[in-house]
């Protein structure tokens, strides 16, 4: 018969049946979830109500997600889903939806922080650099660009609940654009107190 997102095919509150005032319209109908799952990248074009098109992301392996205190944004691979308020299902089966927690990558966020203040973040003590991150913070600077960041570096503070995440390589963000009709999974990482009541959630969930 198809999804249909009528109300009249429903009972009355007493339990006796409604009316059926005609048959199901193409207005009406419904369509199934898009169930976006992490794998390589694959979006369904759907041309919807108006002419216009949505795009239903199947499988999506990375997104664009911002740092809010930082101001700034980086392209980054997801790699887990680890708390879903609606559906614990939603976890098990690893589905990218709006509001999910997710872990992502921290790498783009640690190169564009380290080359923006010319400052290591949360690396180990005689942790081995590669070439290109030893050259990015130890390289000669003209006196007009140390000036300008030593200037950076009087505001370069970074939540200590982030920096323990940086240490690990993954950051807790949160899905905020829906990948079932925009065809991308982008979002924020998690900071302050809102970064505190996700990882109370996720640490009394596995204590079950």
């Amino acid at each position: 018969m198809g999804i249909s997102r009528d109300s009249w095919h429903k009972r009355y509150k007493t339990g006796a049946t409604r009316p059926i005032p005609h048959k199901k319209r193409k207005f009406e109908l419904g369509r199934p979830a898009a169930n976006t799952k992490i794998g390589s990248h694959r979006v369904h074009l759907l041309r919807v109500r108006g002419g216009n098109f949505k795009y239903r992301a199947l499988r999506l392996d990375n997104g664009n997600f911002s740092w809010a205190s930082e101001q700034t944004t980086r392209k980054t691979r997801i790699v887990d889903t680890v708390y879903n308020s609606t559906n614990n299902e939603l976890v098990r089966t690893k589905t990218l939806v709006k509001g999910a927690i997710i872990t992502i990558d921290a790498a783009p966020f640690r190169q564009w922080y380290e080359s923006h203040y010319a400052l290591p973040l949360a690396r180990k003590k005689g942790a081995k650099l590669s070439e290109e991150e030893a050259t990015n913070l130890n390289k000669s600077r003209s006196r007009k660009t140390t000036l300008k960041y030593t200037e950076r570096q009087k505001t370069a503070t970074v939540d200590p609940m982030l920096i323990e995440q940086f240490q690990t390589g993954r950051l807790l963000a949160r899905i905020s654009s829906s990948p079932g009709q925009v065809g991308q999974a982008n979002g924020y990482i998690l900071e302050g107190k809102e970064l505190d009541f996700y990882l109370r959630k996720i640490r009394a969930k596995k204590a079950k």
